[in-house]
């Protein structure tokens, strides 16, 4: 037997490569480190770094981060960074020494970031998953994630770090750009379509990637909104909430899981043996591996303080089901002594490796360990990679108010002002884990509009006003004299996740891009990047409060990561765009919405709140919600599931049959939709249910499933939704899915405060004796 021998099975030769490994080279395997400082720019290509060479040679090294990720944290720039052609020659290069120096000649596990798109120069930036989720489309979705997945293995990535499964609690959180909202259902919804595209059917294909499923677990639901801060939930509600997207991602198939950096109720994820072992392995039947976040296991000893020295802090998380260490040194320094010690066994230690070599094996790297770079020079930012860009910030971006019918403006007269530090900054669109990119690759608001306006350039005018954080107004009387002489004013306003790109400033009173040795920043959100308010930065509100007095048609578009809280523009803006962070094709997929070439039809997978002291403002909050405040009410500004379009649609009333079942039984819910208006346009039918008595307290109501459908004007269409086990049941006391006897409210409509709804009645099982 041979662990070269590809008609073996991935177990078989994983077990016998194991059984030639010495200890060190055993550990070398659950190392990961930073791939970006394993070789230097020089005048003909790449040199490899001697401390690598080193590592390679004893076998050191079974993964390498980020060998393609450039951004400041890397230090790696536009300038210095790799093309999609070098990316793939350089990670071949990297392979060929690793296999051919080593004493085995295992081959190296390359894992990139692809939260919106690989994170890599000339790889395409799609919208963050917030807006991915606002298009309530798994099926594009799907589609995305497979176009994610053929850039990143055509350059030799063969792992993802993707997709993030946590449900937000508090959107003060600076990563709740990367989530799909507040509610698990559609999370799972959508972890399930990301393991499918990004592994595809065969993960030794050329177009498949390792789906990384993180953060496990409760990430989303740290105390204030801060990162990695503790999480306070009990058991029960961490399975019928934050568990639930990641259960389903494993049912999916997903081949690997990213530990939290939080603890919750005092026990830290990256050391949780029945978050890692008992419920992920031996309950879920998890086959893949384990790897934790970035320096998650120095954590234990300096911030969790659980462990008294590194090696106690290794041999605690290789205890607890850890089988990869991201970018740390406590695995490589401190392992080994761990097993020599005692505190971890050899055998545990071995069951680690075997998990890494049979995900090696699955993935075809000891066949096929090298990538053709003509082919990634090809497919990396293909115009079908954009064309999907585009038609996901469209399908992602929600229409939250059209008074008047505001919007859409015309193409043919009218001259429109685009206003605003969001207009024209290509960063400021992209969203975090975004890597720099060639200006002509990125569309801004104001580059969309001059598109659809090219045969009269003389109609659209421009002035930043302001930047996202600063306090300065200087930009404002350019602004308030720019938009006088328009019809119509397209203000820009939101937030930004953009870290520092080297890229210079704006000079406010010109509105002309300007190189300066002080670039500003306007990150006012993204990883590490919470904030206690939810109000826009900086001077914006007062923008748009002296825009709003020319008594001129205002459209308000928000380009940011979380909710915006601001009860003014929702007042006296004519039209409001939320388009999160929309990528690369962000700028045209806006102007088609503005212009009416496209019908709004993205849905909010998040409530926004009306003041940040409301929160936590969610749909499927508790019964016993208790009582409003003094200054509020509890409801939100715009409700889960909110969404407005250019047309009507007409809901008939809802069906239930049959209208009583047993736990064990099937019904189907049924309702009528019909588009009532002028214009053809997609409506995303919403199903909750509402459990009227349980044993244990319960939300008010619950996503239970979802439909998008296309209709003409006038065409109706009847959407029908399986119920049964899955949407009825709740977590007991025993951890264990119930259906319990009762009525349940089956609610169908538009968003989850506007539904219809019919009644369910589960009966007991009739249990008779012998005659």
């Amino acid at each position: 037997m041979s662990y070269q021998d590809s008609a073996l099975s991935s177990e078989a030769r994983a077990e016998h490569l194991l059984s030639l490994m010495t200890l060190e080279e055993k550990v070398g395997q659950l190392v990961q480190l930073f791939g970006w400082k394993t070789y230097r720019r020089e005048e003909n290509g790449v040199a490899l770094d001697e401390a690598f060479k080193e590592a390679a040679e004893r076998g050191g090294i079974g993964s390498l981060y980020g060998v393609l990720r450039a951004d400041p944290w890397t230090e790696v720039t536009l300038a210095t960074g790799l093309s999609p052609k070098e990316g793939a020659e350089t990670i071949n290069a990297i392979q060929r020494y690793a296999i051919e120096h080593s004493r085995l000649g295992i081959p190296i596990l390359f894992g990139e970031e692809c939260s919106h798109g690989h994170m890599a120069i000339g790889a395409t930036v799609f919208p963050v998953p917030l807006t991915l989720a606002s298009m309530w489309n798994p099926e594009l979705y799907e589609e995305i994630c497979r176009a994610i997945a053929l850039e990143t293995r055509s350059q030799g990535g063969a792992a993802t770090y993707s997709p993030v499964l946590d449900v937000v609690r508090d959107p003060r959180w600076g990563r709740t750009e990367e989530t799909y909202g507040e509610d698990p259902w559609i999370a799972s919804v959508m972890a399930e379509a990301a393991v499918r595209g990004l592994q595809g059917k065969r993960l030794d294909a050329d177009d498949s990637v390792i789906a990384t499923l993180k953060h496990f677990a409760g990430y989303g639901s740290s105390e204030g909104g801060r990162n990695s801060a503790p999480v306070h939930m009990g058991l029960r509600e961490l399975h019928e909430v934050d568990l639930r997207p990641f259960k389903a991602a494993v049912r999916a198939g997903a081949k690997s899981v990213m530990t939290a950096y939080n603890e919750i109720d005092g026990v830290p994820c990256t050391s949780d043996k029945y978050l890692l072992t008992d419920l992920l392995r031996k309950e879920w039947g998890f086959d893949g591996f384990v790897i934790t976040d970035c320096g998650a296991i120095n954590m234990l000893v300096w911030g969790h303080d659980t462990a008294a020295n590194p090696q106690e802090a290794s041999a605690m998380a290789v205890n607890a089901g850890v089988d990869m260490e991201m970018s740390g040194d406590m695995f490589r320094a401190h392992l080994a002594a761990a097993v020599r010690s005692g505190r971890t066994r050899m055998q545990t230690l071995d069951q680690a490796v075997l998990r890494v070599l049979k995900a090696k094996f699955e993935l075809g790297l000891f066949e096929q360990p090298y990538v053709d770079p003509e082919r990634a020079a090809r497919v990396i930012g293909s115009e079908e990679h954009i064309r999907l860009a585009r038609q996901a910030a469209v399908e992602g971006i929600v229409l939250l108010k059209n008074q008047g019918d505001t919007l859409p403006l015309s193409k043919e007269s009218g001259t429109v002002a685009v206003i605003g530090p969001n207009a024209d900054n290509v960063y400021n669109q992209l969203g975090d884990y975004t890597s720099p990119q060639p200006r002509e690759q990125v569309s801004t608001v104001l580059d969309g509009i001059r598109a659809k306006l090219v045969h009269a350039p003389e109609r659209v005018l421009y002035a930043p006003g302001c930047r996202v954080k600063d306090d300065s107004r200087e930009g404002f009387d350019l602004a308030l004299k720019t938009a006088a002489a328009a019809d119509t004013i397209v203000l820009v306003l939101g937030g930004s996740s953009a870290r520092d790109f080297g890229e210079g400033t704006i000079d406010l009173r010109t509105g002309a891009s300007v190189v300066t040795d002080r670039p500003h920043s306007d990150m006012d959100c993204g990883e590490g990047i919470d904030r206690s308010t939810l109000g826009l930065s900086g001077v914006q509100r007062e923008l748009a409060e002296e825009l709003a007095k020319l008594g001129k048609p205002l459209v308000v578009v928000y380009i940011n990561g979380r909710p915006v809280a601001e009860p003014w523009i929702d007042e006296h803006a004519d039209a409001i765009l939320e388009a999160w962070y929309p990528g690369q094709e962000g700028g045209h997929a806006i102007a088609d919405i503005v212009f009416g070439d496209e019908n709004p039809s993205g849905r909010l997978t998040l409530s926004v709140p009306k003041h940040v002291g409301q929160l936590p403002v969610r749909y499927n909050s508790k019964r016993t919600t208790g009582r409003r405040y003094l200054e509020t009410d509890l409801e939100p500004a715009y409700p889960f599931g909110f969404g407005l379009s250019y047309t009507e649609f007409e809901y008939g009333p809802v069906t239930v049959s049959p209208a009583e079942m047993t736990p064990e039984g099937r019904a189907e819910a049924a309702v009528t939709v019909t588009n009532t208006g002028s214009r053809a346009g997609a409506e995303t039918v919403q199903l909750y249910i509402s459990d009227k008595v349980s044993t244990v307290t319960r939300p008010k109501k619950e996503l239970k499933g979802f439909a998008k459908i296309w209709l003409q004007p006038g065409e109706t269409k009847t959407v029908t939704f399986g119920i049964g086990h899955e949407e009825l049941s709740f977590i007991d006391r025993d951890l264990n899915p119930v259906v319990e006897a009762g009525e349940f409210e089956i609610q169908i409509g538009r968003h989850a405060q506007d539904v219809q709804s019919a009644v369910l009645t589960v009966r007991e099982l009739t249990v008779r004796g012998k005659e």
